[in-house]
């Protein structure tokens, strides 16, 4: 009778405490604090630069690697070393760009854009986002497709003459391509920067 009579008290407390933060809900959902305002459609472009593997995204514009060579050595070599296979002799966390085909899934993996990265579009995208280090977006897009072909030739990926821009870029096939998960079936293969599959898989 007693375990009885706790039980009922305890269930009791808990529907008193639940009828108290109701209100609360409520009151939480029904207040506005007229903060922000509703982004413009042009706001909403200016902020939408992810490019997908598709490459839909790419801007116009051209590189090659001779000309990405020339733009390395005075924007990236300070931090990636001379020719991208180095890294930085300073700074562990700036990592080597060139090199260490075949050792993913090794005990001596070394993981750089030609070894590690499953997208060509990727590598332009991060070097428009976020380099030269702390001057993100200051590179112009032919400056950005130059250094991409650049990564890509220094990797054994192209060829030093070929022509990268929007419309070749998507088509190349990086090394560790498949990885990460085996290709999903269409119409599973759509890529949505705003969904992440479990363990970090990629389609």
């Amino acid at each position: 009778m007693r375990e009885a009579l706790k039980t009922h008290s305890f269930t009791s407390f808990l529907a008193a405490l639940a009828s108290l933060a109701l209100p609360v809900a409520t009151l939480a959902q029904r207040t506005t604090y007229n903060l922000g305002k509703t982004p413009t459609q042009e706001e909403i472009r200016a902020w939408d630069i992810a490019i997908g593997p598709e490459g839909k995204e790419l801007p116009p514009g051209k590189g090659t690697a001779k000309d990405g060579a020339k733009i390395f050595t005075q924007r990236c070599a300070a931090c990636h070393g001379p020719t991208g296979a180095e890294g930085s002799p300073v700074d562990a966390h700036v990592q080597r760009l060139v090199g260490g085909q075949g050792t993913i899934g090794t005990a001596y993996e070394v993981k750089t854009v030609g070894s590690f990265w499953p997208f060509a579009t990727t590598i332009w995208d991060y070097i428009n986002r976020a380099m030269p280090l702390r001057q993100g977006g200051s590179l112009k897009a032919d400056e950005v497709y130059a250094l991409t072909a650049f990564l890509l030739y220094r990797n054994n990926i192209i060829k030093e003459d070929d022509v990268i821009d929007a419309k070749s870029l998507p088509k190349i096939q990086m090394p560790n391509r498949y990885g990460f998960v085996p290709p999903l079936p269409l119409p599973e293969r759509q890529w949505n920067p705003t969904v992440s599959r479990p363990g970090g898989q990629y389609p």
